[in-house]
């Protein structure tokens, strides 16, 4: 038998809670009738088609079920991370097993007959009728939600030709695999989420039977070459809306514009599910709880940059002394402690750098296939100016999620610094595309304006310096390239007011002089040193900062 679940939370729960009602059932049965039955749970991409689901993640869950004991359950390794902190299930760790028709072995945890026998016997509900047709019903007392999960509702064709159907689908089809890919995101299957097509919307009562706590609707109108997409985001428990936006094309190659737009789709949602969960009041936040709302104290524009990373740093820190098992709270602290170096924030980047070298070691141990290592060891291995090594990492973290924009912006730079200058350009814009309203899009401006520089495009620099200024005038880096463009221009009292502020901003001291800064910048090649030399370090000079 297969089961399909919107969280790993919930398929767990449900296979405790299915063993021990079975084992209690068959104490009164003789052993000869007895039913007894073997689980196995794994997570991953499944297909589906009318009345079967199949594929790599139903082939592993079936080998699973293999190892289990008669009346346990086995879970894959996948499973066990994302449970990890949120379930008090104790699983045995069965290490590496090679299994039938899978080429690599599989890392497998067991929760035996007797430690379930050892459980206390859940309390079910009887079962209670569904309340509209599609409504699903398990007849498990209601959970809470998991606090990042979601399903997206067919979108609605509004064009006058019915058979543009097949498009809205799509992308309902291509948001709702998008946002799975996201780290703690749980989605529910496009499967399920389809019975609701052409019901009436009652938001807090889907998310009651899906247990979700966001529902993500939308809608296509098509007239001749134009297309148009909105989008609204609604918190189920208090049915207001979280987040809208409408989306215009000139529909040429549907393909590339259905793969943008659900990348921007997804992208947005991100950061916005993160705003909210953040914003929600918890009198004794969990380990998860802390987590989040570091990530917002990250994107938090408020205040200064310091602060931000200050506050998030602590938040990551109160997570790991509540769960000190907790990789969700090392990685967000290695990329955190990774970017206060590279924004120019850190007042002890060799020691930051080594405090976030030392918990990417840990997660290594803990979760080595983790989808957000790659992206953090990215970010150690550029802010030590290794950037050859650094481009695989962020090639690996957007194979794990093609819309990881911070990754695809900073392949484009590592690309600068080896001295493939004009590279940089399209992969700042990809990501500006993708994400135009990113609390980090400033960073990309800002390298587009280094490139115009380094390139004695002074003018197109300084525009796109300004932008990156405007976008968030906290940080320093912007700044100094920016006052080097208005010095080469002849501009110096401009130059000057920019030079007070990036002195002011900066946590390393490097435009103490041009000395001070080359001791904690180095470029990449002996040509890109040169158009620095000629470009980027003759305007800090004519701006007033002394060789040493």
């Amino acid at each position: 038998m297969l089961a399909e679940f919107p969280s790993v939370v919930d398929a767990v729960v449900c296979a405790v809670e299915v063993q021990c009602g079975m084992g209690s059932r068959n104490t009164a049965i003789a052993e000869d009738k007895r039913v007894v039955f073997r689980i196995g749970i794994n997570v991953g991409d499944i297909i589906a088609e009318p009345g079967d689901i199949f594929g790599d993640g139903v082939n592993i869950a079936a080998r699973l079920e293999g190892l289990a004991e008669p009346n346990g359950i086995c879970i894959s390794q996948a499973v066990h991370e994302q449970i990890r902190g949120k379930v008090p299930y104790a699983f045995d760790d069965l290490g590496a097993q090679q299994v039938k028709n899978i080429a690599r072995p599989l890392h497998a945890f067991a929760l035996g007959a007797e430690a379930i026998a050892a459980l206390p016997l859940p309390d079910l509900p009887p079962p209670r009728p569904p309340t509209e047709p599609g409504a699903l019903n398990l007849g498990l007392p209601q959970q809470r939600a998991p606090r990042l999960s979601i399903v997206v509702l067919p979108f609605t064709n509004l064009s006058d030709d019915r058979e543009q159907q097949y498009f809205a689908d799509a992308v309902t089809d291509d948001v709702t695999t998008d946002l799975s890919r996201i780290n703690d995101m749980v989605v529910i299957s496009r499967n399920t989420a389809f019975t609701y097509r052409d019901k009436p919307v009652d938001t807090r009562q889907i998310g009651r039977d899906l247990n979700v706590r966001y529902l993500l609707s939308g809608s296509v109108r098509r007239s001749g070459s134009h297309l148009r997409i909105n989008t609204q985001l609604v918190d189920t428990e208090s049915d207001q809306h979280v987040w809208a936006e409408r989306f215009d094309y000139d529909s040429g190659d549907l393909f590339a514009l259905q793969d943008e737009l659900t990348g921007k789709i997804a992208v947005a949602l991100n950061l916005r599910l993160i705003g909210a969960e953040a914003a929600r009041s918890a009198e004794d936040p969990d380990a998860f709880d802390c987590v989040l709302r570091g990530r917002a104290a990250l994107y938090n524009q408020q205040g200064s940059a310091r602060e931000s990373f200050a506050s998030a740093i602590e938040w990551f820190g109160r997570a790991l002394a509540i769960d000190q098992d907790s990789v969700e709270a090392r990685v967000w602290s290695a990329q955190t402690l990774a970017e206060g170096v590279l924004e120019q924030l850190s007042t002890l980047p060799t020691g930051d750098l080594a405090r976030a070298q030392a918990l990417i070691d840990e997660i290594v141990v803990l979760s080595p296939r983790h989808p957000l290592i790659n992206f953090a060891k990215g970010q150690v291995l550029r802010a030590r100016h290794q950037y050859v090594a650094a481009i695989p990492e962020y090639e690996a973290a957007i194979a794990s999620n093609r819309n990881s924009v911070q990754a695809v912006a900073a392949i484009g730079l590592c690309k600068f610094f080896t001295g493939a200058i004009e590279d940089s350009i399209p992969a700042q814009e990809l990501a500006i595309r993708l994400s135009p309203r990113d609390p980090r899009v400033f960073n990309w401006y800002w390298r587009i304006g280094m490139v115009h520089l380094l390139q004695s495009r002074v003018d197109e620099a300084i525009g796109w310096l300004e932008k990156a200024r405007d976008a968030n005038p906290r940080l320093a880096g912007p700044r100094g390239w920016l006052l080097s463009g208005y010095a080469l221009r002849g501009d110096v009292a401009r130059a000057g007011l920019e030079l007070v502020e990036a002195r002011r901003l900066s946590g390393d001291n490097r435009y103490a002089s041009v000395a001070a800064y080359k001791a904690v910048q180095r470029f990449g090649s002996p040509a890109f040193d040169a158009l620095a030399e000629e470009t980027f370090f003759a305007g800090l000079r004519k701006a007033g900062v002394p060789e040493a």
